[in-house]
């Protein structure tokens, strides 16, 4: 675990002076950033990240492509939802589809479906267990006048992960089989930061949370490797 704990702290980086840290599950975002990256290079990146999903615990095909014009607040003008699993679309079609409508000021958000462990209270006669549950993770690249610059922040491509809870269950007591799964979930996580920053050619990559606290921080001192 104190492996897989510094890959962690390797791939969170320096995240702790965004905000003040709070004790609750927090967001976590992937900020992946490329030298002189032109509008018209944008698809081959975000094919590229798509791709790794399949090599690290995630679905080959994309869920849902939407665009957004100008800032998070105007209404899409193009979303497609093409299905869960085999009814997904191909990454690279997918993105072809929503790069059609290429403009400087406009965002790229694709869904992509992701397994990760997590615990299921016993209910209904079913004990308790750990299960691999899909989530949907949040692809995004950024038009470079988009939002005024977000990308400068945010990066050229940003992937939200949504809830940190699953690299952590903060709320369930840390025994040997807690540690296991989320040993997994953490392993996961690392190999697919490193994964899409080697595939997709990104210089710099940031792993950041809304709340501030590096998950790495957090995770030590869930395991009270910290004083």
């Amino acid at each position: 675990m104190c492996r897989i704990l510094a890959e962690a702290v390797k791939a969170a980086g320096e995240v702790g002076a965004r905000l003040k840290s709070i004790e609750m599950a927090d967001t976590l975002y992937l900020s992946l950033w490329y030298p002189n990256l032109r509008l018209a290079g944008l698809a081959e990146k975000l094919t590229a990240v798509l791709n790794s999903f399949a090599k690290h615990g995630g679905e080959s095909k994309v869920y849902s492509a939407t665009v957004w014009p100008v800032s998070w607040s105007e209404s899409p003008v193009f979303q497609q939802v093409y299905g869960h699993g085999e009814r997904g679309m191909e990454p690279g079609q997918a993105v072809q589809d929503a790069l059609e409508l290429l403009h400087e000021d406009y965002a790229y958000e694709f869904q992509i479906g992701w397994l990760l462990w997590e615990y299921e209270p016993a209910a209904d006669g079913i004990d308790a267990r750990w299960v691999r549950q899909p989530r949907m993770v949040r692809v995004t690249g950024y038009g470079p006048l988009f939002d005024e610059g977000a990308y400068e922040q945010d990066g050229h491509v940003r992937i939200d992960f949504g809830s940190d809870a699953p690299f952590l269950d903060e709320e369930l007591e840390l025994d040997s089989d807690t540690a296991k799964h989320v040993e997994q979930n953490v392993r996961q996580l690392v190999d697919l930061t490193t994964a899409v920053e080697k595939e997709s050619g990104a210089t710099a990559r940031l792993l950041w949370s809304e709340l501030g606290e590096s998950l790495a921080q957090r995770l030590a001192t869930r395991l009270g490797m910290l004083n």
